[in-house]
C-alpha cells in the first residue's frame, strides 16, 4: 500500500487548555519519518515514554502522571514513566512512534489509519466508540436552520478531516443531501468560531468541549440528532507491545481505571487538574469540562468502558476510511480490515482481555 501524506488532517478533541485541543493543521508525512528503532528494544525495559496530547494536564494521563487517586502506574508497571507532551494532535504521535520515541499513547480514527497507510510501526491495543453526542452543530438563536434538510445552501463552516467532517456527511445523509449540497467552509475550530460569531457562516459543526463553549459564549442553538460515529484508539509501539506485552497491558489498565476515577470524582479531577494548569484558569472551561464529564460527552469518556479492538471498532473505522477516501482527503483507500484483523495482534490481544478482567 502506498505511504499516505496529510496536510488536511489533525486531531478531533479537547481544547488545548484540557489537554488535547486541535491547535491547526497537522503536515505530516508519514513516509518520511525514520525507522530507527527504539534503543535496547529487545533488552530489559527501563521506561515507559507515554505520549500526551495538547499540555496534558485534563485527561486519564495526568491522573496517572501526577499520582491522583492513589494511583502509582511507575510501581504498578515496574518501570518509570515519561511524559513527553506538547503534541498537538495525535498525527505527529504516529510519527513519533515511527522515530521509536514515543511507546504508548491515545490515538483518533483518524491517525490510525494514517499509521496503517504510512506503515507506522503500532499495535492496536483498545478502542471504544467516541460518545454519540460529542458533537453538535451549531446555529444562531433563532436561526431558520432548525434540521439537516434546513443546510441544503446554506455557509457551514467544519474542520476538514475531523471527527466533524464524518459526523457532518453522516447527518447531511439523513436528509438525502452530500456536502455538495451545501456551500462547504473548511476552517480552523478556531477561525470557525470567529466566522460564526461575526454571522460569516450560517451553521459550524464542532466537538467537546469546544462545542458546549461556544454554545455559552456565543448563546447559540444546536440541532437535533447530531451524531459521532468513529472510535478512538490507545496503540503502541511494535517494540513496547511484542517484548513487554504484560506491561502494555497494565499501562492500559491503569488508563482505564484512571478514566473512571475522573468520572467518579468530576469536582475532585476538575480542582485538580485546575491546580496543575489546566484549562488556562478559565472558569467557564473547568466548568464546561465538569459539566461534560458528568453527562460522558468528552473524547475520553468511553476510556473507562474500552476492551480490545472488536469487529464495532474494525468496521466504524473501514467506514471511516471509505468515506474519507470518497471525498479525496484520503489520496489512497486503506485497507482497515484487514491490518487491524491480522492474526500477528492475537497474542497481545489475549494479555489484554486477560488484563481488562481485573478489576479495580
Amino acid at each position: 500500500m502506498s505511504p499516505l501524506t496529510s496536510s488536511s488532517l489533525s486531531r478531533r478533541g479537547f481544547l488545548k487548555a484540557t489537554g488535547a485541543g486541535v491547535l491547526g493543521l497537522t503536515a505530516l508525512s508519514l513516509a518520511g519519518c525514520s525507522t530507527d528503532a527504539a534503543a535496547d528494544e529487545d533488552g530489559p525495559l527501563t521506561q515507559v515514554r507515554y505520549a500526551l496530547i495538547g499540555d496534558g494536564n485534563a485527561e486519564p494521563g495526568t491522573v496517572l502522571r501526577n499520582s491522583l487517586g492513589g494511583f502509582d502506574v511507575a510501581a504498578d508497571l515496574g518501570v518509570p514513566v515519561e511524559w513527553p507532551t506538547g503534541f498537538p494532535a495525535s498525527l505527529p504521535v504516529m510519527e513519533a512512534i515511527k522515530s521509536g520515541s514515543v511507546d504508548f499513547s491515545f490515538a483518533t480514527a483518524t491517525a490510525v489509519i494514517y499509521a496503517i497507510g504510512g506503515g507506522v510501526p503500532i499495535v492496536p491495543l483498545v478502542a471504544y466508540p467516541l460518545p454519540s453526542n460529542e458533537v453538535d452543530v451549531l446555529v444562531p438563536q433563532g436561526s431558520t436552520i432548525r434540521s439537516a434538510a434546513d443546510l441544503k445552501g446554506r455557509k457551514v463552516a467544519d474542520h476538514r478531516g475531523t471527527t466533524g467532517t464524518y459526523s457532518l456527511v453522516k447527518y447531511l445523509e439523513t436528509a438525502g443531501l452530500t456536502l455538495d449540497d451545501i456551500e462547504y467552509v473548511n476552517l480552523t475550530a478556531a477561525d470557525a468560531e470567529a466566522a460564526f460569531a461575526q454571522g460569516k457562516v450560517d451553521a459550524w459543526i464542532t466537538w467537546q468541549p469546544m462545542a458546549e463553549l461556544a454554545k455559552r459564549k456565543h448563546n447559540a442553538a444546536t440541532l437535533p440528532d447530531v451524531k459521532t460515529y468513529d472510535y478512538a484508539f490507545f496503540v503502541a509501539s511494535e517494540s513496547f507491545a511484542n517484548n513487554h506485552p504484560e506491561v502494555a497491558a497494565k499501562l492500559v489498565r491503569n488508563v482505564r481505571d484512571a478514566q473512571r476515577w475522573i468520572e467518579a470524582n468530576p469536582a475532585a479531577a476538575v480542582d485538580e487538574f485546575t491546580r496543575l494548569g489546566g484549562f488556562g484558569g478559565n472558569a467557564m472551561e473547568a466548568e464546561v469540562y465538569r459539566d461534560l464529564v458528568e453527562t460522558k460527552r468528552l473524547s475520553y469518556s468511553g476510556a473507562g468502558q474500552f476492551t480490545s479492538v472488536g469487529a464495532d471498532a474494525i468496521a466504524g473505522t473501514q467506514d471511516l476510511a471509505d468515506n474519507f477516501h470518497r471525498l479525496g482527503i484520503y489520496p489512497e483507500q486503506v485497507d482497515v480490515t484487514s491490518w487491524l484483523q491480522d492474526s500477528r495482534f492475537d497474542s497481545i490481544k489475549s494479555v489484554i482481555d486477560k488484563e481488562l478482567s481485573n478489576v479495580q
